[in-house]
């Protein structure tokens, strides 16, 4: 149906005929000339190509003009009907690790080992495109904890915030804790049953005002399972002292397992090592495969802008009065 979004505008119809109306009452207000008789200009308004004549039409052109102007200025649009969003009823809060050792280069892409981050950052944004009909909020971590983007269906913005975040930008430590916490804050407002908290992480937690455990036992208070994720390589080749030979070290030393796995067995969650960029993969798929829950449908009704037609048609017109016009006195 066709809907006006500033019906008031229409309360203007009247408007040049108040402004005659005002100006024929300036001009009564000042001196007149006293004539005998209006003969005369009777005689030379009944003449061929009188100005009375030419305002036979110009006047309704004008005030279709006008009009039209009017309806445009009342900005009419179109409302269709209602649209259900597919929904398949999850809500996801993805929080990734960015802090400074996500930079150790450690995970092997096509023969070369690139930084942990990067790997994180494909293999995540191929999981979010995946994910069409639920909604998907992200939080990115380090020494604190920031909610990057709220709850939303646009996937194409959360990519897009996290393919743009750079490393250590939340600062260098690890606040598993915080991230665990912002994300229950952020979930605990949806139905129940209904939840999901994604945590990646390559460290142990190190900084923060709440602990990972106790970040747990309130996730699981309100029913939100956890899954958490450990990435990083075990074993990793460095050059040797003074550049003789080589030496193997782990760099996931400080990953904290024990407590990843506490927190996921706490709120029913699981707990998975990813130690290489196809392990990662499997773990997104498996998560991928979660029985969805049906929620609510969403909807929202379409709308079209209708104002230009008016505006167009007026200023067409404008333009034929004008040449009608100029035609018209060429003429007479």
């Amino acid at each position: 149906m066709i809907e006006w979004l500033w019906p008031w505008m229409l309360a203007c119809v009247p408007l040049p005929l108040f402004i005659r109306w005002w100006w024929s009452a300036r001009d009564r207000s000042q001196a007149a000339l006293t004539v005998p008789s209006l003969q005369i200009f009777t005689e030379v308004s009944a003449q061929p190509g009188s100005a009375e004549q030419g305002w036979r039409w110009r006047l309704p052109l004008l005030w279709l003009i006008w009009l039209l102007l009017i309806a445009a200025a009342a900005r009419p649009q179109w409302t269709g009907e209602a649209v259900t969003l597919p929904t398949s009823g999850r809500d996801l809060m993805l929080a990734v690790d960015i802090s400074g050792s996500m930079a150790t280069e450690d995970m092997e892409v096509r023969g070369r080992y690139v930084d942990r981050l990067t790997v994180v950052k494909a293999v995540v944004a191929q999981f979010v495109e995946a994910r069409k009909g639920d909604r998907i909020g992200l939080i990115l971590f380090g020494t604190n904890a920031y909610l990057q983007a709220p709850l939303t269906f646009d996937l194409t913005s959360v990519n897009r915030l996290l393919i743009e975040a750079p490393v250590g930008i939340a600062g260098g430590k690890t606040a598993i804790g915080d991230a665990i916490g912002l994300a229950v804050k952020r979930l605990r407002l949806r139905p129940q049953e209904d939840k999901i908290i994604i945590l990646l992480t390559d460290g142990a937690n190190n900084v923060g005002e709440v602990a990972p455990e106790k970040a747990a036992e309130l996730a699981a208070y309100d029913k939100i399972k956890t899954y958490t994720i450990g990435v990083g390589a075990d074993e990793m080749r460095m050059p040797g002292l003074l550049g003789l030979g080589r030496r193997i070290t782990n760099p996931s030393a400080d990953l904290d397992e024990d407590t990843l796995k506490t927190v996921a067995r706490v709120t029913g969650g699981q707990y998975f090592r990813a130690r290489d960029t196809e392990g990662l993969q499997q773990i997104y798929t498996l998560i991928d495969e979660l029985e969805p829950i049906d929620q609510d449908p969403e909807t929202f009704r379409p709308v079209q802008a209708l104002y230009y037609w008016p505006l167009a048609l007026s200023l067409a017109l404008f333009a034929l009065f004008l040449c009608a016009d100029l035609w018209w006195r060429r003429a007479h």
